[in-house]
């Protein structure tokens, strides 16, 4: 049987494992729409907004690391979705997005909404291409291929709408061999031995390409093994507990200063899977010598940085080759390291008279279990989270760092809950980044997931006020509402709302709250006078 473009799509997405397309529709989708109501194992979700849709292909993709899959149509549609994708793109998860074009007769006309999707999204995609009647099989095996291939990222689809309803022309996908992964030269392999073998206090440095290689078990071994500090960016939390001995810090986030008194000492870094998308060498790491264990080539001032390794190729594969190295002993004080990091817990426990993040933040992780995962927004409370929060797995603490882009945490939430349903999932959100995401509440509540969301309500865009304080300047422009308060009313697009004031009062609603059958909202009515003396960043 002859099938059309919209169903080949659709039925060529479900094969390569895709569950969910998160979208707005359009006209032009419609085929689309029914194609998917006419298909097993896949469905539609709609959102309130193309950002959030892409946002949560951007977390499917992530866990379950088939790419997540997104819809816009023109121009407002495309650019709307286009904060996602850049997400997905900066923060290493494989996407497709899919939009609407015009007809080739009418694509460089001026015609309502039209926009070059392709010049739109070269800069934020690894590859945006077209689809025809006749490249169908191709185009989805090429963008498979793309999005999960070295750094996972986005590619875009451009779909013109006069194609939807027309017969495809399939052919087989071509059989996949694989491929022996690539390692770096014995050469380069024995040079880092003999380096980290000299070395009187290497040390490791953890980023997002570490958790993609699977390598949890062979870091705490070789950590074991030589009995050193590692670090990590805030996107590779969970790689190593918080409470081992080598556990060493998160780099760029809260108390970030004192993390450095202990890399500082460091003449030897053991970099593995370090994305500098999250936070480059240049900002934290001085020089030393540096070897580099990653599948994309090192990004760094080598004018600065002189003496570096790159062991360029499959993370893991390179990173085992390095861990036979045979352990010679080092000049490391690990008793110092771990009261450094002690110290540095003991500054974020609750400390002001007010009710305060870090507060919320202990209160959480007592009510939610050792599965379940916390998304967070953007604001002084990521950077407070980044150090702060006890990670207990790879992949259980959902953020963006490399996009950085406010309005993450909620539809983060949301894909979380649909990929993973039996898991506990809860969202963290300032109140700022709460109120660009909001509509999507009503994504919760009509796919019916119980996500615990909790708004720091502190009427402040932290981050912004303090910078002003700094200056000597006044505050100005930074207040989340005209008044003080709670966001208003006890129910938010059918989403209930309660409010806690304090720890005792947040625990009772967080256990009512993972008990409950939809989404709820918990307002922890906090100050912000804690991120004050907690986030540190360089004045721009």
């Amino acid at each position: 049987m002859t099938k059309k473009v919209a169903q080949a799509m659709i039925e060529g997405l479900r094969d390569r494992g895709v569950k969910h397309v998160f979208g707005v529709p359009s006209g032009g989708w419609v085929d689309f729409m029914e194609a998917i109501r006419n298909t097993d194992g896949i469905d539609f979700v709609l959102t309130a907004h193309e950002g959030g849709a892409g946002f949560m292909a951007d977390v499917a993709g992530r866990l379950t690391g088939v790419p997540g899959v997104c819809f816009a149509t023109f121009g407002p549609g495309a650019t709307n979705l286009a904060t996602g994708v850049g997400s997905a793109q900066l923060d290493r998860s494989p996407l497709i997005a899919l939009t609407d074009e015009m007809s080739q007769a009418n694509r460089d006309r001026v015609v309502q909404m039209n926009i070059d999707h392709q010049a739109l999204m070269k800069p934020i995609t690894k590859l945006t291409t077209r689809l025809t009647t006749d490249n169908v099989t191709e185009t989805l095996d090429k963008a498979f291929e793309v999005a999960v291939s070295g750094r996972p990222g986005a590619v875009h689809i451009g779909m013109p709408v006069d194609l939807t309803g027309q017969p495809a022309t399939l052919t087989e996908s071509a059989p996949k061999t694989a491929a022996a992964p690539a390692k770096a030269s014995a050469e380069t392999i024995n040079a880092a031995k003999a380096a980290f073998a000299s070395a009187q206090k290497p040390a490791m440095a953890l980023g997002l390409g570490a958790v993609r290689a699977g390598l949890q078990d062979d870091i705490l071994s070789f950590a074991a093994k030589h009995d050193i500090p590692v670090v990590l960016t805030p996107m590779a939390k969970g790689m190593i507990p918080e409470n081992h001995r080598s556990y060493a810090g998160v780099v760029f986030h809260a108390l970030s200063d004192k993390v450095g008194e202990i890399h500082a000492q460091a003449d030897l870094m053991v970099a593995v899977g370090y994305d500098p998308i999250e936070f480059n060498f240049e900002g934290w790491l001085h020089p030393m010598t540096l070897i580099n264990i990653d599948d994309a080539p090192l990004d760094i001032d080598t004018s600065v940085y002189t003496d570096t390794l790159h062991l360029g190729g499959d993370i893991a594969t390179n990173f085992r080759a390095l861990a036979a190295v045979e352990a010679t002993g080092n000049s490391w004080e690990m008793e110092d390291v771990r009261a450094r990091m002690d110290a540095i817990f003991a500054q974020m426990r609750p400390g002001n008279k007010e009710f305060g993040p870090c507060a919320v933040l202990d209160t959480l992780r007592e009510v939610l279990p050792d599965k379940g995962i916390m998304a967070c927004d953007v604001g002084a409370h990521t950077h407070l989270i980044g150090q702060k929060w006890e990670t207990r797995a790879p992949m259980t603490q959902l953020m963006t760092n490399g996009w950085s882009a406010m309005g993450f945490g909620l539809p983060a939430a949301i894909a979380a809950k649909l990929c993973r349903p039996e898991t506990p999932v809860c969202a963290v959100l300032g109140d700022g980044g709460f109120l660009m995401t909001a509509g999507e509440l009503s994504t919760a509540v009509r796919e019916n997931l119980n996500i615990v969301i909790v708004i720091l309500t502190d009427n402040d865009l932290a981050l912004i006020r303090i910078k002003q304080q700094r200056r000597g300047n006044p505050i100005f422009g930074t207040p989340v509402r005209e008044r003080e308060g709670n966001i208003g009313g006890d129910n938010l697009f059918g989403v209930p709302v309660m409010q806690a004031r304090d720890p005792s009062e947040l625990q009772a609603k967080l256990e009512e709250g993972f008990k409950m059958d939809g989404p709820v909202i918990i307002e922890a009515l906090t100050s912000s006078a804690e991120y004050d003396k907690l986030v540190l960043f360089k004045d721009k």
